[in-house]
This record gives C-alpha cells, sequence and structure tokens, in this order.
C-alpha cells in the first residue's frame, strides 16, 4: 500500500525568510517543538516525524542540517547567524507516523502521511506572465515599468545603453551581453532593501544558478513599439531568439516538472519590509502577489491548465518576521496583508482554493519588554541587532541587547494603503534619521539556552500548520 503523500510548496519573493521558514517547521515537527494550534500534534496523535528519503534524485536536496547548524551556531553559538536565501529548487521529505483522531480510524491503525516540502523561489511564479508575452510586448512593458517615477534613477544606466541601441542593427553579442547586465543591475538595485520592490521578472536574472552567462539570460528589452517586427539577423531577432530559449527551457519546465505536481502552498511576504521602503514597495508587492497568485487560477484554454493534473486547494499568505513587531500588532499585521493581497485572495478562491492569511515569526528573534520613557510605558522588543548595525552614532557589536519601540500599526489597514510611508510614527525624542535606522534594524537568530533538546522558538508557526496539514492527519 502507497503512504498518501502532500507535496507542500513554500515560496515568497527575495528575503521573505523560505529557508528560516522550512528549517524552522521540520525542527519543530521532528523535535516535539511547542506546536500548541497544530491539533494533531497538540492532541498526541503524531507518534513521530522523521526525515525520509526525498522521491526526486533530480532535485537537490534541501540543506535542513547546515541551515539548522547556520541558526543555532552547531554548537558554536556565538556564530549563530541567518542561513543563506533561496536561489535554487530544493526539496526534502518529512514522513509524520500518526494516529487518526477517528474511531475507526484508530481501528485501523497508525497511519503514515509523506510531507514533501518544495523550496522555490517566488520571482519564478512572476515569469508566468511571460508565457503570455512574446518578445515586443514584453519590451515594451518592462521598458514602460522601468520608466516609471519609483525606478526610473534606479535603471538610469540600463536607460543609458538603451539609448545606443539600434533594434534594426546586425546582432551584436558584445551589445547583448552589456544590455543584460545593466538591466539585471536595475532589477537587483530595485530588490535592495531601502526600494523593496517586488515586481522584477524575468525571475532568472535575479536568480541565474547554473544558467548564469548563457545566452537564454542574456537579453534585454530594447525600446520598441509593442508591435514591431524584428529584421533577420538584426539585434532585434537576436534579443527575441534568446528570450523564446528561456521562456522555453527556463520557465516551461519549472511550472511543468515542479509546480504542476504542489498539493499545498504557502506564500512568505516580507510586508515590514515594505512597509519600511515606503508606497511604491507597498503598492509592487500588491502587484507582485497578484501576479504570484495567477498561477493559481490559469485560465481554462491557457497552457498551464493543460498540464495541471491537480491544483493546489489550500494557500497560506503569510506575513513573517512578526517578531519585529509588539504582539499587539500581530493581528494588525494579518488584517493588512488580508487587504494588500485582497485581490489575489479572490483570485484563488475563485479556483476553488481554501485561503488563510497569518503573522508569523518562523525563528522569533526577539524577545518582549515594557520600557518607560518621559513617563510613558512603551511596549518594546528585545534582541540583539547584526553586527555593523548603526543607528546614529552607535555601531552594534552583534553581542548586546537593546530594546525597541517598533510603533504601532493602526487598527484600520485603510489608513496605511492610504499613507504607507508613515504606517509607523517616529515616538517623541527620537529622530526621523534614527527611526529610520531603527526600522531597518536586523536582529540576529536567538540565543538557545543551550540544552540539547532546546528548539527554535516561533510565532503562530502552528496555526499554519494547521490549516495546511489537519486536515490530512484527521
Amino acid at each position: 500500500m502507497v503512504d498518501p503523500t502532500v507535496r507542500l510548496g513554500v515560496t515568497g519573493l527575495s528575503r521573505a525568510g523560505k529557508t528560516v521558514f522550512i528549517t524552522s517547521l521540520i525542527h519543530n515537527l521532528t523535535k516535539g517543538g511547542r506546536l500548541p494550534l497544530f491539533s494533531a500534534h497538540a492532541g498526541g496523535r503524531i507518534a513521530s516525524a522523521t526525515l525520509s528519503p526525498q522521491p526526486d534524485d533530480a532535485v537537490p536536496r534541501f540543506e535542513y542540517e547546515t541551515h539548522l547548524a547556520a541558526l543555532t551556531g552547531g554548537g558554536r553559538p556565538e556564530t549563530r547567524h541567518w542561513p543563506d536565501s533561496t536561489r535554487h529548487i530544493s526539496e526534502l521529505r518529512v514522513a509524520l507516523n500518526f494516529e487518526s483522531e477517528t474511531f475507526l480510524g484508530r481501528n485501523l491503525g497508525r497511519g503514515r502521511l509523506n510531507l514533501d516540502i518544495v523550496d522555490y523561489p517566488g520571482e519564478w511564479l512572476l515569469d508566468l506572465s511571460l508565457l503570455d508575452l512574446d518578445y515586443t510586448q514584453w519590451s515594451a512593458k518592462a521598458v514602460a515599468l522601468s520608466r516609471m517615477a519609483a525606478r526610473a534613477k534606479l535603471a538610469d544606466p540600463f536607460h543609458a545603453v538603451l539609448k545606443t541601441l539600434d533594434a534594426d542593427a546586425p546582432e551584436d553579442e558584445t551589445q547583448a551581453r552589456e544590455a543584460a547586465a545593466t538591466f539585471t543591475g536595475y532589477l537587483r538595485a530595485a530588490r535592495e532593501e531601502r526600494y523593496a520592490l517586488s515586481a522584477l521578472p524575468p525571475g532568472r536574472f535575479l536568480m541565474p544558478g547554473d544558467l548564469e552567462g548563457s545566452p537564454a539570460l542574456t537579453f534585454a528589452p530594447l525600446d520598441i513599439a509593442a508591435d514591431a517586427r524584428a529584421k533577420r539577423g538584426s539585434l532585434h531577432a537576436m534579443m527575441a531568439r534568446r528570450y523564446e530559449a528561456y521562456r522555453n527551457t527556463v520557465v516551461r519546465p519549472f511550472f511543468r516538472d515542479h509546480f504542476a505536481r504542489l498539493d499545498r502552498q504557502i506564500v512568505l511576504v516580507d510586508l515590514l519590509q515594505a512597509l519600511n521602503a515606503g508606497p511604491s514597495a507597498v503598492f509592487d508587492l500588491e502587484t507582485a502577489l497578484a501576479d504570484i497568485l495567477s498561477a493559481f487560477r490559469p485560465g481554462r484554454n491557457s497552457w498551464l491548465s493543460r498540464i495541471l493534473a491537480r491544483r493546489v486547494d489550500r494557500i497560506v499568505f503569510a506575513a513573517t518576521k512578526a517578531d519585529h513587531l509588539h504582539h499587539a500588532n500581530h493581528d494588525r499585521l494579518e488584517v493588512l496583508l488580508g487587504h494588500i493581497a485582497g485581490r489575489a485572495i479572490k483570485q484563488a478562491d475563485f479556483a476553488g482554493a481554501a485561503t488563510d492569511v497569518v503573522a508569523l515569526a518562523s525563528v522569533r528573534a526577539t524577545r518582549e519588554a515594557t520600557v518607560t520613557r518621559g513617563g510613558e510605558a512603551l511596549d518594546c522588543i528585545v534582541g540583539v541587532p547584526e553586527k555593523g548595525q548603526k543607528v546614529g552614532r552607535e555601531t552594534y557589536d552583534g553581542k548586546t541587547e537593546v530594546a525597541l519601540f517598533p510603533g504601532d500599526l493602526p487598527d484600520d489597514p485603510r489608513a496605511v494603503l492610504a499613507d504607507p510611508e508613515h504606517a509607523f510614527s517616529a515616538p517623541e525624542g527620537i529622530s526621523e534619521a534614527e527611526w529610520e535606522a531603527f526600522r531597518f534594524l536586523r536582529f540576529r537568530p536567538p540565543l538557545l539556552d543551550g540544552a540539547p533538546d532546546a528548539i527554535l522558538p516561533h510565532i503562530r508557526l502552528d496555526r499554519a500548520l494547521e490549516f495546511l496539514l489537519a486536515d490530512r492527519l484527521a
């Protein structure tokens, strides 16, 4: 008898915390972490959770042990740090042996569920839109987007090169490489923390992997009309040919071989980063989420709908890094993400998928405290900033704890969406420059208590697990 399997896709845009989420999920499941909201675990029905050989030998294994050692220091806690970000697809299987909650199920003996966790960059989902656009259409759209106010300055080097290119001139490898390099540079700049833009396809330009330097990644948009025709042997024809190679050798295989096999999905969102970066980042995030979710509701006659043997039936949107806020704001963060992702969630509902929104911290890097300032009690978070982080004249050493008042989100999410730049207001006595530095402060992973059975702390990880897996463990 074949054991049932759930393939859980874990995705999100850069720096949303995919690697940390998966590492903490596996650690808490296999080591018996505190998961009171995960009913099968809280009820004592999960007898064991163990790592098991993955079914796909051609897919890289998720390096759980390496990432766990990074988070904990691997016996040297002073070296603990956040693991490297997801740069390619990977996979890991956790075998869950459990007892059914039904009388009949218990009489049939213990069940087993294989949880196949598939880690992939959310930027790859944004490439789905490329399948609906030929090269000239994509070029016109990409160039117009690069000229928008929030992006124009970041794209200046690319625009300078663009002015020198003649689409009808003979194809030229040097020109193609220069255009691709400056276009990629613009995408990378837009992704930086201070700007935090999200809608940045093609996804592999930011995460090329073993395709770096290949012709399939050596193209860029040209300043041409959406209905322009390419002359044979021209630079336009060269770019169009490589764009088609990207669609056929990169985009389609990912959706065919990996995405089409998923059952459940969690989409991680660094909403706090977007809020800190300002209105353009928030609106760009909404666009990116809508584009991502379009993959879960393909049109009836689309290429993707023809290859989907099954549909994702449960999707969680998770606002990560909730530990950067006091717990009084966690529900507000959830409501805010629900509003920002509202259009995308409606699209997913239309496809028959059940959805949920949660604010979580895969690994809790802070604790809470109350600090009195000017006679006023402030709800603060306390953590250890990464070495080299600066606020005003102070540079942190990576060892010293600091107490930070993170600010409060408004009760009404519409107030944030109307003015994202002022979602958090600076407390009295702190300059705007210092407040901005505080908002971008990065904390180190938590120092565990040193016991051999110490578990990575989290916030609401169990709530996400309950929505994604509870019905399959009943």
